[in-house]
């Protein structure tokens, strides 16, 4: 009981807060653009010369912006977007009419969880490791070497080490082991067979390392910091005069405890993740919500902005509170009651 009431019903509160207040403000900030996507439309018809009578045309913007939940001021766009949100219904996109923008998140996410969900396992895992062995082996020559990598890599951003990468290996300047864009073979069907997974992979392999790379650069150096301090404190040298094995050491005393520090790390960093993901598909191709978001904010719609958001809001938060809930499971000395 002392548990509901000290952590657990505070921390959902908190859960709840931070979703509504980040739909809130997604919400508002492309109504902040000027870019109408009812004026954008009637403004491609008339390019494409259709040519309609004053009633007509202010009939046909009174359709659009009943359909795409335009009407009234924004309270009134606000208050009815929870309804359709609260039902799961994001509406039709605008540039994809009269497609449902459900429909394009479900075609979309696949791709953005495989990619995201593999890379930063990898990430976690691998970094973690080498860094650790890193830290507690500060003086060895490797450790420096992977050091300076490390922060020569650390401060690039997502796009220009994607885009290094893409003219390195995919285009025709050096080398072109790896296709430009997509995420599969034209024309080739989804089915559960290696030649189709063989194809995937082989599209999906400079983002994923780009990700990867950037990732585990900061998760090395990271945890290397970590170690290296864990390494000087005092229980550590006992056991290292007490006769411990060496590999004992470092795997249940050193690596182990400079763990705790860096789960709580990878919550937190959930957010960049996602987004240097997102900004990765859009150098690449990638057919994931990276891509999809931007053709959105170029075009101006605002219900296929607000099911992506939403859709990370909600996983980002859900996957953060998670962590917090099971923190106690990896370091016993944290209890919530």
């Amino acid at each position: 009981m002392t548990f509901l009431k000290r952590y657990l019903i505070p921390r959902l509160f908190q859960y709840i807060l931070v979703i509504w207040l980040g739909i809130t403000i997604v919400f508002l900030i492309p109504r902040l653009i000027p870019n109408d996507p009812v004026m954008r439309m009637i403004s491609e018809m008339r390019a494409r010369g259709s040519t309609l009578e004053p009633g007509a045309m202010d009939g046909i913007i009174a359709d659009l912006t009943e359909m795409y939940g335009l009407e009234g001021s924004w309270l009134d766009q606000y208050w009815a977007f929870w309804g359709r949100l609260f039902h799961g219904d994001f509406g039709v996109s605008f540039f994809q009419f009269p497609t449902r923008v459900n429909q394009l998140v479900a075609t979309a996410m696949p791709w953005t969880l495989g990619l995201l969900l593999t890379t930063t396992a990898i990430t976690t895992i691998v970094g973690n490791i080498v860094g650790g062995l890193a830290g507690y082996y500060s003086r060895k020559a490797w450790s420096r070497i992977l050091d300076t990598i490390a922060m020569v890599i650390r401060p690039l951003p997502y796009y220009i080490f994607a885009f290094s990468l893409l003219l390195l290996f995919a285009s025709t300047l050096v080398f072109r082991w790896f296709p430009l864009t997509g995420g599969a073979s034209l024309g080739v069907l989804p089915s559960f067979t290696w030649a189709y997974i063989k194809d995937v992979i082989w599209h999906s392999f400079l983002p994923a390392l780009s990700l990867t790379v950037l990732g585990g650069a900061i998760t090395f150096q990271t945890m290397k910091l970590i170690v290296q301090n864990v390494n000087a404190e005092s229980y550590v040298q006992y056991a290292k005069l007490g006769g411990v094995t060496e590999g004992r050491i470092v795997g249940k005393y050193v690596i182990r405890n400079a763990l705790l520090p860096q789960i709580t790390g990878l919550a937190l960093s959930l957010g960049q993740i996602f987004s240097g993901a997102l900004i990765t598909e859009i150098v690449y191709g990638y057919p994931g919500l990276g891509g999809l978001l931007y053709r959105a904010i170029v075009n101006g719609d605002y219900n296929l902005i607000m099911g992506i958001t939403v859709f990370a809001i909600v996983g980002i938060s859900t996957a953060m509170l998670i962590v917090d809930l099971t923190y106690p499971l990896f370091d016993p000395r944290v209890r919530y009651y």
